[in-house]
This record gives structure tokens, C-alpha cells and sequence, in this order.
């Protein structure tokens, strides 16, 4: 039994809090990070062709994946809360302990209570990770994996073939011995001009870096070095043809290493912006996108004189055509044509012209206003699944990573999909980005009320015999249907 003695209300409430939180904890923090790893490694297959062959440091790797996760961490809270509440309240349904508390008279919200203010709690802390966190996380990553994107292969000479990363020159071994440094057969492409081709040829060679690791030098032994020298200006050339039994050639390796680049280049990108900076941005954008447009409007209507001039004669033009038969004489009516096919082309590039930054500028609005509406929309969907969930553990009463897992799964899934189909009409103008980016929320609320009101009224709504009685059910109708029906005919 859940209570071995008689104890007061408040006391039983307090120790039924401790219960429920302490259940939820556990389950809350392995599914977390279980749904965190899990999307890290689908972010780290999405970007590994990215980085395989960069000759990349782990703390470099470390970094990238970090960044690129960090985002993640606004789906991972909302499925661990729902996996967890389902575990939760599954446990404690299939040990009976939900029965011993209804019994007693506690209802089935107010022992939800606790775990409401947790689910409210982070909401809020999922919001200032958004809000802050993420901004500068995303930031961070466009801005190494523009590094790591730029950079070029790290140095790996291959037998046979040439390797061309290094500008103008293209290097090529024949073989390379076991100990990585002895190259035999060796040719060297270079062009510094392009009129020019030179080229070096060695039996054998060895192969270090500097140091510094900045250069790359090639003690070459018994070869050849032909070069090309001439006036760019002058097709005459002049050929010449070295011999060498040791040659040190230098390569400047500073083209292979990962650059540097500033965050400031970024910085203003809607990603990595706050709540309060994108409201700022979609005034200053709004504002713009207004002037910009009046700006269309009125530039359009130089190309149309007569919207400006009143016409007088409108109820006599009708008469005037019919008596005339046309306004405009024949010997200027090829003028008119001619002129006005000008003046619709003008307006037609015109308008072409000035519409695509009036586009850019609305879509540059509507990005602004998907971003700001995520960060409250799945900050609040934690909330929201926790509803879905917690009732659902009630009424299913298992407990484990089986059905709970299952159900959880189907219905993060419905959330996630909802998130990106609202987000998709939104970007192609069949939503607004208040309907778009809150179209998960607004589904699932009645949802989450329906599996509440369930709960509360101990549903059987996941009971195999429920579905059974109600099968017989059917088939006794049907039964007595046909009877009815056989006895009339």
C-alpha cells in the first residue's frame, strides 16, 4: 500500500509531490540525453562529408559538434518530457499506486500539480537557451563550418595520382616507401604564369614538413628541371632543361590550413538573434518594406500619365466613339501603337525589376518573424506534451520502454511533422507565420484536453477489452440487423 498509516491531507499531498517528482526525475534525465545523442549523431552524418579528409583536430570536431547541436536541444526537451511523463504515470498505473491515490480522494490534476511546475520550469529554461544560448551557438557554427567548409583536403599524397590542392602546382609519385617519406618517381606541375608550364622530374625524393608545419619540402635526388622563360608580351620562348642529383623544393602549405573567419560577418543573420532584436529588425524591415513599396507604386505611375488627370469627358467618350467611330486619327494611329508598346515594356522592367527587392525584402520579414515565433512555440510545446503524455501514462498504466516508448514516439512525430509543414507553408506564403509556426500547438492543445478529461474519468480507452466489448457489440447488431432483415423478406 502507498500509505501504512493515517497521516493529515497536507502532509499526504507533500510526500505525494516527493513521489511524483522523484519518479519523473530518473526517466527525465536519461531520455534527454538518450533524444540528445541520438540527434547529435544525425546532425554529425548530416555534415561528415564535410569533414572527412580536412586533417581536422578533435577539439575542432568537438566544437562543430557541439554547435551544431546546440539547437537540438529545443526538440530533445519536448520528447523527453513526453517519454518521461508516459513512463511516469505508466508506472505508477501498472503498480496500482494511481488507484490507492484516487481512492483517497486526490484527483488526477492535483497530483499532476508538481510536475506541472516542473514542465513549467522548463518551458522556461528552454526558452532562455533559445533565446540566448542558441543565437550565439549558431553563430558560432556558420562561422567554423564556413572554416571547415572553405578548407582544402589535408596533404595526402596517393600513388598515382596527382594531388592538386596546393595552387599552381600539381604533385604526383609514382610510389611511396613504408616509412611515409621516401617518394620515388616524381613529377611536379607548376604555373606561376599562365604562358608558362614548368615542370620537375626526380628518381627519388624525400618528403618532410617544417615545424612550423607552414611548409612542405621535397629533398629530391637525380632529375630533371625544365622551365620556361619568356615575355608574356612576346610569343618567343626560351627553353631550358636542368640537371640535379639534389634539388629542395618548398610548398607553402598556408592554403591548406583552416582560416580564421570573423563573426561579425554573421552577425546580423536571423539565426543568431534574440527575441527582442528580431522585434527591432521586423519594425526597421516593416518600415522599409513600406517606403520600398510606395516607392514601386509611384514609379510605376510616371509611365501613366493620364492616372493623375481627371477626365471630363467620361460621359461623352461612349458617343464620341460611336459617332467618330475612333478618337485617334489613322495618320498617327501607328505612333500611338508604337509609343504605347514602349511605354508598357517600361513599365513592365520596371516593375520586374524594383518587385524582386520588394520580394526579397518580405521574405527577409517573414524569416524574422518564423524565428521569433519558434522560440516561444516550442518553448511552450514542452508544456503541451507534458498534457499529452501524463495522461496517456494514466490511461495505458505500463510502465518500461514499450508501449510507452511507442506511443511517445507516434506522437512527437505528429509534433515534429506539424512543426515542419507549418513552417514550410509559411516560407511559401499559404500561412501566416502565426498560424504556420504555432500549428503543432494549436492541434495538440485539444488533444492533450481530450487525454485529460479521459484520464480523469478513468478511460479504457487503450484496453484491449474496451475494443473487444465494443466489437461484440457491432456484431450483435449486425447479427440482429440480418435477422430482421431475413425475417421480412
Amino acid at each position: 500500500m502507498l500509505f501504512s498509516s493515517p497521516n493529515t491531507i497536507p502532509g499526504m499531498l507533500k510526500r505525494l509531490d516527493k513521489l511524483i517528482i522523484k519518479s519523473f526525475i530518473g526517466p527525465f534525465i536519461i531520455t534527454f540525453f538518450i533524444a540528445f545523442f541520438v540527434l547529435m549523431m544525425q546532425s554529425l552524418w548530416k555534415y561528415i562529408d564535410d569533414l572527412v579528409g580536412k586533417g581536422l583536430d578533435f577539439l575542432t570536431i568537438g566544437q562543430f559538434l557541439w554547435y551544431a547541436s546546440a539547437s537540438l536541444l529545443m526538440l530533445a526537451m519536448p520528447i523527453a518530457i513526453l517519454i518521461s511523463s508516459i513512463m511516469t504515470f505508466g508506472n505508477l498505473g501498472e503498480s496500482f499506486e494511481l488507484v490507492a491515490i484516487k481512492a483517497s480522494g486526490i484527483s488526477l490534476l492535483r497530483f499532476m500539480r508538481p510536475l506541472m511546475f516542473i514542465s513549467i520550469l522548463l518551458c522556461g529554461i528552454t526558452f532562455v537557451f533559445a533565446n540566448y544560448v542558441i543565437p550565439y551557438a549558431n553563430l558560432k557554427f556558420v562561422t567554423l563550418y564556413n572554416d571547415i567548409f572553405y578548407k582544402k583536403p589535408a596533404f595526402d599524397l596517393k600513388e598515382g595520382q596527382f594531388f592538386t590542392h596546393i595552387p599552381t602546382y600539381a604533385i604526383k609519385v609514382g610510389k611511396k616507401d613504408p616509412d611515409g617519406k621516401t617518394i620515388r618517381n616524381v613529377l611536379i606541375y607548376e604555373q606561376n604564369n599562365p604562358l608558362q608550364d614548368n615542370c620537375i622530374v626526380a628518381e627519388k625524393g624525400v618528403m618532410k614538413i617544417s615545424d612550423d608545419k607552414n611548409f612542405l619540402e621535397f629533398n629530391l635526388e637525380n632529375g630533371y628541371r625544365y622551365q620556361e622563360r619568356g615575355n608574356p608580351l612576346d610569343s618567343a620562348t626560351e627553353y631550358i632543361r636542368l640537371g640535379f642529383k639534389d634539388f629542395k623544393k618548398l610548398f607553402d602549405l598556408s592554403a591548406l590550413q583552416k582560416q580564421t573567419t570573423n563573426d561579425s560577418v554573421f552577425r546580423n543573420n536571423f539565426k543568431m538573434l534574440s527575441s527582442r532584436q528580431l522585434s527591432k529588425n521586423i519594425d526597421s524591415l516593416t518600415k522599409l518594406y513600406d517606403s520600398m513599396y510606395a516607392k514601386l507604386h509611384k514609379g510605376s505611375t510616371t509611365y501613366l500619365h493620364y492616372t493623375n488627370i481627371s477626365d471630363r469627358t467620361w460621359g461623352t467618350v461612349p458617343v464620341l466613339a460611336v459617332k467618330d467611330d475612333r478618337l485617334i486619327p489613322d495618320s498617327v494611329m501607328d505612333r500611338v501603337r508604337d509609343r504605347s508598346i514602349v511605354v508598357a515594356n517600361d513599365l513592365k522592367n520596371s516593375v520586374e525589376f524594383n518587385s524582386q527587392d520588394v520580394k526579397a525584402k518580405k521574405r527577409d520579414i517573414v524569416f524574422h518573424k518564423v524565428e521569433w515565433h519558434r522560440k516561444f512555440s516550442l518553448s511552450l510545446a514542452c508544456l503541451v506534451l507534458f498534457f499529452i503524455g501524463a495522461p496517456l501514462g494514466s490511461i495505458i498504466r505500463k510502465g518500461g520502454m514499450g508501449m510507452p516508448l511507442v506511443v511517445a514516439i507516434i506522437f512527437f512525430l505528429l509534433f515534429h511533422l506539424l512543426n515542419t509543414f507549418g513552417e514550410k507553408f509559411v516560407k511559401d506564403n499559404i500561412l501566416s507565420p502565426v498560424a504556420g509556426m504555432w500549428l503543432s500547438i494549436i492541434v495538440l492543445v485539444p488533444v492533450g484536453i481530450f487525454f485529460t478529461y479521459k484520464a480523469m474519468h478513468d478511460s479504457q480507452l487503450f484496453n484491449k477489452e474496451f475494443y473487444h466489448r465494443i466489437m461484440k457489440k457491432i456484431k450483435s447488431l449486425f447479427t440482429t440487423f440480418n435477422n430482421r432483415r431475413s425475417a421480412n423478406s
